[in-house]
């Protein structure tokens, strides 16, 4: 079943983003402590690195890493960080940290503590730094150098948006349930560090210096900041509306879905991204002109202007698509092995794109030029970690109408009344807004919103209002609330709410009971607030309210108010904001689960997955179990050992976190088996033997061997071939394959075929010499017998002219001239000597006879053929 979400408003997110999760233990790499300084003032920027827990500075201007820092166990964590020539201001939303690191030293300089999850980002501008807290509405300024306060916080309505600077240093909010943008200047940094413990400073206190209408209230709102002012995008009416000074400009938009702002706009255009329609809409105060971004899916970041062009990030294909100033797509950046998120930051006059789940991020200077860098190079920090296996592929829903709103619930006030509903189901495209109706008035209410005060009505009249949503497919079905009455006798709201998270994703919301003036309290009605967006959360007839799991988004802070309801049905107004608090369950059951045979190792396996949601709390390690045994690990791949030969093995990984252990995931893999081997046939020549067998490597790594006559070749696992044989001789084979779980063999016999000559001696009878005519037929000359390779050693026979003889192999001894008696062999002249013998087969012994009175069979005369050497 799909979970019911209260959707967040927009986040401060920089593209620079960097981590820790310890104030102390940094290892620095690079640069010496006296270089920093220098560096800190050049063309650079810091990017994290999540797989590797590190943070690496990139020089724009060469595209190179030239410091990086180690993180302690920040692996796989998500940061915020703002940062100047001086500072860093880092936020670790898995722990809620806040750290400064002075640039100039590189040292931690302080750290404090906030709620973790999505609900609070830092910001930082030249010297001055706040603290946002969108949930509670709380903007706190910071001594970047203690992260002590300075003078009074300045505090808006729950549930604000925003909080990013702009390039003349008034940090922007948009509060969306008064429709108001609001500017906050800084009071001025003292000399000395404020020390840590409370307010201090010059006495002063942080100012808002400008409120500006921009909508109607309970619309969604989301801004940007500019050189001078603010973008504020109206996602309810589809509405841009620029805020410079006194000046105010609001361009009406036709756009097809929930539109989108980068954090911070450089120059004059403003682009507005449509995710789901993968459509860029840019604002100038003479036009307004939109272009489409290939590909498909929603993945799609909020496209940033850069010198002139756009870049829009996709981050389920880790491409960035960029286009000139009339939209055109001039070029295509691809980050390799991206991964998952795509982070980009104009800063130092360069445009920055980090991938933090992978070693690669690009810089692109104002001449366009794009520098990949490699953020793990030189190995500083030791070998890369394996990439994560890519997430499954999730199908896109059918799209269609939205549904009707869930629980319409109308309560009374005094002269007002308050409807709140649960969201409707998108029905595969986002909800754009509510539309409330009744009493003759229409009211638009954000997406994010829910709930909406309807004022100036009469006392004792009965009203009933009806709420539809509303997305680019149009309008869904209206929903009736209760009947209402609005009545003076309202009673107090409760004089405070707490709320506690517990490890089974629910949320215990309390309060005490309220005064009811004389009337019953009948129920309370509960809502939660998170970042630029409230929804209901439940009515409980006690003065406490559980939050069913999952029905609040995991890692998102949520704050909470509490409605008293008496038994004429009139409603007090708003309890005192609650505690911030995250949601948060047991892990979701890792995805992506490999497992794989060690081809190296008997009884191993390899397992690797990819992390899954972590829901509200950080991973702090995997718990594995195969064959009997369990072992925790805090990556995300491991080696399991001590398994069979052979064995099929189910693997069970579960994550594990603050709540325990989540679902497991389940895969199977077999252990290396051992070897074996069918010899399928044989065949030789006068020196070798091949063998042909089939080989069954048992899932591992398989070699092989062949052996005949103590000679041995090894190599292909189908044939091999052993050399250096004699002819004419019976061996015995035996082939060994062998992997990590043992060897076999497969044995055999196979002969060399026999080699064969002829002894010559032909009388000359040409010749003028009569001694020619008969000298082959004297018995002491030619076609001897030996028991060595000379004429010195013992004569045994001599063979006849035309006698077929097996010859074993070739050797070397006496030079012997055979002079016209063997024709073809040599030359004539009686220098003309061969010092080749051969060893023959005679007599059931193995004798030698000169080269001079031997052919060997089928091959020219003074060639030895296949014979091979002795």
């Amino acid at each position: 079943m799909q979970r019911k979400k209260l959707k967040r408003g927009g986040i401060v997110t920089i593209a620079t983003v960097l981590g820790l999760v310890a104030a102390m233990g940094l290892t620095v790499l690079g640069l010496g402590t006296a270089d920093h300084a220098v560096a800190s003032y050049d063309a650079s920027s810091w990017l994290w690195s999540s797989l590797r827990s590190e943070m690496a500075r990139v020089n724009g201007v060469t595209g190179r890493v030239d410091t990086r820092l180690q993180i302690p166990r920040g692996q796989g964590h998500t940061m915020q960080v703002s940062q100047t020539d001086r500072f860093l201001l880092l936020r670790d939303l898995n722990t809620g940290q806040v750290s400064s690191l002075d640039l100039a030293t590189l040292q931690i300089t302080a750290t404090t503590k906030t709620v973790a999850g999505v609900g609070v980002s830092v910001a930082l501008h030249d010297d001055k730094a706040f603290v946002v807290d969108a949930v509670q509405g709380v903007v706190r300024q910071l001594d970047p150098r203690s992260l002590a306060p300075i003078g009074e916080a300045v505090r808006y309505p729950p549930g604000i948006t925003g909080g990013e600077f702009d390039g003349g240093g008034n940090l922007w909010v948009a509060v969306p349930s008064e429709g108001t943008v609001s500017a906050v200047t800084a009071a001025p940094l003292p000399d000395a560090p404020v020390a840590s413990g409370g307010a201090g400073g010059s006495g002063q206190s942080p100012a808002i210096v400008h409120t500006v209408d921009v909508a109607d209230p309970s619309h969604d709102l989301t801004i940007s900041t500019l050189d001078d002012g603010v973008a504020v995008l109206n996602r309810t009416t589809k509405t841009l509306t620029t805020v410079k000074g006194e000046e105010k400009l609001a361009t009406p938009l036709t756009m097809d879905g929930l539109g989108s702002l980068p954090p911070r706009t450089n120059g004059p255009r403003v682009p507005v991204t449509v995710p789901d329609a993968r459509h860029v809409w840019v604002v100038d105060p003479d036009k307004v002109q939109d272009f489409k971004v290939p590909g498909e899916g929603p993945k799609l970041e909020p496209a940033v202007a850069w010198a002139g062009r756009f870049y829009a990030a996709d981050t389920s294909t880790g491409t960035v698509y960029v286009f000139d100033e009339n939209g055109k797509l001039v070029n295509k950046i691809e980050v390799k092995g991206a991964n998952g998120p795509l982070e980009l930051e104009v800063r130092e006059n360069h445009l920055f794109i980090n991938a933090p789940n992978s070693q690669t991020a690009t810089v692109v200077d104002d001449k366009h030029e794009v520098r990949t860098v490699d953020k793990y190079a030189n190995d500083v920090l030791g070998g890369d970690p394996p990439p994560p296996p890519p997430p499954p592929v999730k199908k896109d829903p059918p799209v269609g109408k939205p549904g009707a709103p869930r629980s319409v619930l109308a309560t009374g006030g005094n002269t007002e009344v308050t409807v709140s509903w649960r969201s409707a189901n998108p029905n595969g495209a986002d909800i754009t807004k509510y539309v409330v109706e009744g009493d003759g008035k229409t009211i638009e209410v954000g997406a994010s919103q829910r709930s909406v005060r309807i004022t100036g009505l009469v006392n004792g009249q009965e009203y009933r209002f009806s709420v539809h949503a509303v997305n680019t497919k149009g309008n869904g079905p209206k929903k009736q609330s209760n009947p209402v009455v609005p009545t003076s006798e309202v009673p107090d709201p409760p004089a405070s709410v707490t709320a506690e998270a517990k490890p089974d994703g629910t949320v215990v919301v309390k309060w005490p009971a309220a005064n009811g003036q004389g009337l019953e309290i009948r129920k309370y009605t509960v809502t939660a607030i998170a970042a630029g967006a409230t929804a209901p959360a439940g009515e409980s007839t006690s003065t406490e309210l559980v939050v069913p799991a999952g029905e609040l988004e995991y890692g998102n802070q949520y704050a909470f108010q509490v409605v008293s309801v008496n038994e004429r049905g009139g409603a007090s107004k708003e309890s005192p904001i609650s505690n911030s608090v995250v949601p948060f369950a047991v892990p979701d059951r890792p995805p992506a689960l490999d497992v794989t045979t060690v081809k190296g190792k008997a009884g191993t396996l390899n397992a690797v997955w990819s992390v899954p949601a972590e829901n509200g709390r950080p991973i702090t390690r995997y718990v594995v179990e195969a064959g009997g045994n369990r072992t925790e690990v805090t990556g995300t791949s491991t080696e399991i050992t001590g398994l069979g030969q052979g064995a099929n093995v189910t693997v069970k990984v579960r994550a594990v976190n603050e709540a325990g252990e989540g679902p497991e995931a389940t895969a199977t893999g077999r252990t290396v088996d051992r070897p074996a081997v069918t010899v399928t046939g044989s065949s030789s020549t006068v020196t070798s033997v091949t063998v042909n067998f089939t080989v069954n490597d048992g899932g591992g790594n398989a070699t092989c061997g062949l052996d005949v006559g103590g000679r041995t070749a090894n190599g292909d696992c189908g044939s091999l071939t052993v050399g250096g044989l004699t002819p004419g001789t019976a061996y015995n084979f035996t082939v060994t394959v062998s992997n990590a779980a043992g060897s076999v063999t497969g044995t055999g016999s196979r002969a060399t075929p026999a080699v064969f000559g002829t002894s010559v001696c032909v009388n000359n009878t040409a010749s003028s010499d009569p001694g020619q005519h008969t000298w082959c037929n004297d018995p002491a000359n030619a076609m001897g017998v030996f028991t060595g390779t000379s004429l010195s050693t013992t004569r045994v026979a001599r063979a006849s002219n035309g006698q077929r003889i097996e010859a074993v192999c070739h050797t070397t001894g006496e030079g012997i001239n055979d002079y016209v008696y063997n024709p073809g062999k040599m030359g004539t002249s009686p220098n003309d000597r061969t010092n080749v013998w051969i060893r023959i087969k005679w007599s059931g012994t193995e004798r030698y006879m000169s080269f001079a009175w031997f052919n060997v069979e089928g091959v020219d005369p003074n060639s030895t053929g296949p014979l091979p050497a002795c």
